[in-house]
């Protein structure tokens, strides 16, 4: 297997955006479904002992609403919430990201899914990190990519 993993990147900053790109061997419909289902999300979107999906709520449309609860490794609870604003299946998705639980500052995150040849490359940009503090954050990009990778390599829908 050839593809490019999340880890061999650098988290990139521009600005206010991180950006973080990868290769994916599944098709790019696979991969949005595991983005944008609630079901599929809880099964990728953890590490074990870090972090993990606690519940997930999507309405997944223009203007709709989604909410994340997320649990840390010593049973911290984060929310995670937003709503969708451009859904363009399979190669769009951009919704906001507030952390309820935090600095509540709305972000944007853009994911951009381009497909060749059975092989995807999803590009994730996180925008509006206006301070280093929310640039530090949430630049765990590279983490989520790999567990999106890893997940849709193995699942045979």
């Amino acid at each position: 297997m050839n593809s490019k993993r999340a880890s061999d990147d650098i988290v990139q900053h521009r600005e206010d955006t991180i950006v973080q790109e990868i290769q994916i061997e599944r098709p790019a419909e696979k991969i949005f479904e595991a983005m944008t289902n609630a079901g599929e999300l809880v099964k990728w979107w953890r590490v074990e002992g870090k972090f993990q999906i606690a519940h997930m709520e999507s309405d997944l449309r223009p203007g709709g609403k989604w909410r994340m609860r997320l649990i840390g490794g010593r049973g911290t609870e984060t929310v995670v919430s937003g709503e969708y604003r451009t859904i363009k299946r399979p190669h769009l998705l951009i919704f906001t990201w507030i952390r309820e639980t935090e600095d509540a500052t709305e972000t944007l995150v853009r994911w951009e899914l381009a497909e060749r040849d059975g092989v995807t490359t999803v590009r994730v940009m996180h925008s509006g990190l206006t301070t280093e503090s929310l640039r530090n954050r949430n630049d765990g990009w590279p983490i989520i990519l790999g567990l999106l990778q890893a997940y849709v390599e193995k699942t045979r829908w």
